[in-house]
């Protein structure tokens, strides 16, 4: 149905852009929206397994050494963690969370922030029929 999908998430002061990217044929851009729709809405309503959790953990945390393997990304962290008044060692910070996070905290993180029903849609390409 998809050829790929990814998800990421950006947090700012006041607000946080939580974005899901996919790419299929314009006859399945609906489909793969209701996917999404109803596999976040349980993700606000029940625990992931453990080993979602545990996959979700691993990929979080490999992605903070990859976040800062050059010069200007690690400087483009630090000028970002200055600008939202964290520590320059936020990366440590957010790994030591992750590892401690559990199903139940994404849960609820899930039911207080995510509002599928609220999402934009972008599509780009030829018009969905």
């Amino acid at each position: 149905m998809v050829y790929f999908v990814s998800s990421d998430f950006q947090v700012g002061l006041t607000r946080g852009i939580y974005e899901i990217s996919y790419a299929c044929d314009p006859p399945n851009v609906f489909k793969a929206r209701g996917i999404i729709a109803r596999d976040l809405d349980q993700m606000r309503t029940n625990n992931v397994s453990d080993e979602e959790l545990h996959q979700a953990k691993v990929l979080l945390l490999r992605k903070i050494p990859l976040s800062e393997s050059s010069f200007d990304q690690i400087a483009g962290g630090w000028i970002s963690r200055s600008e939202l008044g964290l520590p320059l060692d936020e990366p440590i910070h957010a790994a030591q969370r992750y590892l401690e996070l559990n199903a139940a905290e994404v849960r609820a993180a899930f039911e207080r922030w995510i509002r599928p029903r609220d999402f934009v849609q972008v599509s780009q390409g030829p018009a969905p029929k």
